[in-house]
């Protein structure tokens, strides 16, 4: 993107904020796990004043989950960049990317092609926005099963959030390779897939969450690559 677009999509993506959130801005900030990539994040979480109710029903109904970056996101980038093997000359498709974090990372690991994939507008804006930022070329697609037919791997972190989304794993498996990076499911052991391992980390801005969301385990439909 040029400036001038970067500068209409941070203006899109305030401009959404502040519908829910108004006294709270984006800033690019360095991520404590990869400071190599930079991000627009919340500044700050929350105005010195006491939120008002509404404004926080508004938060938990629809909130601005690519304005934060998540731990399961700063794991699995910082997997990649560590692992440049996974996805070195091929084409990864990032499933709801929200900040962009690990397609950002997969694009600097040396991937061939990266595609970021969300239903979200303002999510896929954030990913933009967030690839220009850090120099980096990707793709973006609103249409899953277009991104999945030409995918050489699949990443997604933090997507089981919602339950519903559980038969995605398997639809994902239809690439040679899947890479799953989960914090929020404690008893999570989807078929096909094998546990690399797990961290600690935190959202960041840190939300200051209950410790059992700071343990993320990577899982992938393959045990190397």
């Amino acid at each position: 993107m040029t400036s001038n677009q970067e500068r209409v999509g941070l203006d899109a993506l305030h401009e959404r904020l502040h519908r829910v959130l108004p006294a709270v801005s984006l800033v690019c900030q360095a991520l404590p796990k990869t400071p190599q990539i930079r991000l627009w994040l919340l500044d700050e979480l929350f105005p010195e004043q006491a939120l008002d109710p509404h404004i926080v029903n508004a938060i938990m109904e629809e909130p601005p989950y690519w304005s934060f970056c998540w731990a399961s996101g700063q794991v699995l980038a910082e997997f990649l960049l560590a692992n440049p093997e996974w996805v070195e000359d091929r084409c990864v498709v990032d499933v709801g990317p929200g900040s962009g974090v690990v397609a950002i990372a997969a694009a600097m690991a040396g991937a061939a092609r990266v595609i970021a994939c969300d239903l979200d507008q303002d999510a896929l804006t954030a990913t933009a926005l967030n690839a220009a930022e850090n120099r980096v070329n990707i793709e973006l697609s609103q249409d899953l099963e277009s991104a999945l037919a030409v995918a050489d791997l699949v990443t997604a972190a933090d997507i089981l959030y919602d339950r519903e989304n559980l038969p995605l794993l398997a639809r994902f498996q239809q690439a040679n390779r899947v890479l799953l990076a989960d914090s929020r499911v404690p008893d999570l052991d989807p078929p096909g897939y094998q546990l690399l391992g797990q961290w600690q980390s935190c959202t960041w801005p840190d939300l200051g969450e209950s410790n059992e969301y700071n343990g993320v385990r990577v899982f992938a439909s393959e045990p190397s690559p």
